[in-house]
C-alpha cells in the first residue's frame, strides 16, 4: 500500500480531515545523515526530512525496565548490531533511567549509526529547556536527532506549546542552536487533539516533522489515529511514527491476533517506523522475523484482520490508553508540564 493509494482511498472513504488554508510551511533545513544499514531491516523515509531510518524503531521505556545495567546495553546495541537506527526515549521513561541506559549504550561508536529520538513533557520554554539539558546529558550526546513534544493528550496542550512563553519557543531555539535536529509531537488519547495539533501548527507557520500516535489493529476501529490523522500528516509530509502495536500487551490479550500479524498489519500502512516494546533478546527475534516474513498485506487479508477484530475493538476496552489515564504520566505529575 503506498502513500498515494492510501491518501486516494482515505479521500473515498470520508477519512481524510480538513486542513486550514494556510500554506505549507518548509520542513527543517538539517542536512541528512547517512547510517549503516543491514540487509535484515527494512529501512524508510522519514517524512520530508530527508533522513532514512529503520522501519523498526527500538521503544525506549522497555529498555530501562532490566535490573541489571549491562542487560539494558546489550540489548540496546545487538539491536543496533542487526540493523535497528531508530530508537525511541523520553525524559521521564523510567525516571530517566531509560535515556542513561541508551547513553551509555550508545558510546565506542554507538551514537553515530543510530536515528536518536526523545521526548519533552514541559509546556513552557523554561519547563523544556530544564528537560533537554537533562536529556543531553543522560544521553552523552551534544545534539538530539529529534525531540517531540510528549502526551499531547489534553485539547489546550497545543495552545499551551505554541504560547509566547511556551514550549515551541525553546524547541525552535535549541534546534536553531544544534542542539536538536527536528521537532515532532506524540500522543495517545484522541485523534481530535492531534489534528488541533497540527491545525495550531499551520495558524503559526509550523511544520512538524514527525507525529507519533496509536496504529494498530483495534485503532482502524475506535477514535482512530489511522483513519482521522494518518492521512493529513501524509498530505503534509509529516512522518508518521506508529506505536502502540501491541497496546502494551492489551491487544494481544484479546486472543484475536498473533504478534507478528500484528507487526505485519503495522508495517504494510504508509509509516516511518514502527515502535515497538523489546525487552528481551527473544522480543528482538520477534521483530526481525516480522521483518524477514513481511510482505505487504493485501487489502483482502487487511480486511481479515480488521474483520477479527472488529467486536473486542469496539468500545476501546484493549486500548486503555485513549479510555483511561493509567498511560497518562503527565496527568499523575502535572509538575512535568511546568
Amino acid at each position: 500500500m503506498e502513500r498515494r493509494e492510501f491518501l486516494k482511498s482515505a479521500a473515498a472513504a470520508g477519512v481524510v480531515a480538513s486542513t486550514s488554508s494556510v500554506a505549507q510551511p518548509t520542513p527543517s533545513t538539517a542536512s541528512p545523515v547517512k547510517r549503516p544499514q543491514s540487509p535484515h531491516m527494512i529501512y524508510r523515509e522519514l517524512g520530508t526530512t530527508g533522513e532514512t531510518v529503520s522501519a523498526i524503531g527500538l521503544g525506549g521505556y522497555h529498555v530501562g525496565n532490566q535490573q541489571d545495567p549491562a542487560e539494558s546495553i546489550k540489548l540496546i546495541q545487538a539491536a543496533v548490531d542487526r540493523g535497528i537506527t531508530f530508537i525511541d526515549n523520553c525524559w521521564d521513561y523510567n525516571d530517566g533511567l531509560s535515556e542513561v541506559r541508551v547513553g551509555q549504550a550508545l558510546r565506542n561508536g554507538y551514537r553515530q549509526k543510530v536515528f536518536l529520538m526523545t521526548k519533552m513533557d514541559g509546556r513552557t520554554a523554561t519547563e523544556y529547556n530544564k528537560q533537554l539539558e537533562q536529556s543531553l546529558g543522560r544521553l552523552q550526546t551534544d545534539t538530539i536527532d529529534l525531540v517531540q513534544f510528549h502526551e499531547v493528550i489534553r485539547m489546550e496542550d497545543p495552545d499551551r506549546i505554541f504560547a509566547p512563553g511556551g514550549a515551541m519557543e525553546a524547541a525552535v531555539a535549541a534546534r536553531k542552536a544544534g542542539k536538536i535536529r527536528y521537532i515532532g509531537f506524540t500522543g495517545h488519547k484522541d485523534p481530535a487533539i492531534h489534528l488541533r495539533m497540527l491545525e495550531v501548527a499551520q495558524q503559526h507557520g509550523f511544520h512538524f516533522d514527525t507525529v507519533q500516535m496509536p496504529i494498530n489493529v483495534m485503532d482502524a476501529h475506535f477514535r482512530s489515529f489511522t483513519h482521522q490523522v494518518m492521512p493529513v500528516a501524509l498530505k503534509q509530509g509529516i512522518g508518521v511514527l506508529a506505536m502502540k502495536t501491541f497496546g502494551d500487551g492489551f491487544i494481544l490479550k484479546s486472543k484475536t491476533i498473533e504478534p507478528i500479524d500484528a507487526l505485519h498489519y503495522g508495517l504494510t500502512l504508509p509509516i516511518s517506523v514502527l515502535i515497538t516494546g523489546i525487552d528481551s533478546i527473544p522480543i528482538l527475534d520477534q521483530a526481525f522475523e516480522a521483518v524477514r516474513t513481511f510482505k505487504p498485506l493485501t487489502d483482502a487479508q487487511v480486511a481479515s484482520l480488521l474483520d477479527r477484530t472488529k467486536a473486542a475493538a469496539s468500545t476501546g476496552q484493549f486500548e486503555p490508553f485513549k479510555t483511561t489515564q493509567h498511560f497518562d504520566g503527565t496527568a499523575a505529575n502535572p509538575k512535568w508540564l511546568g
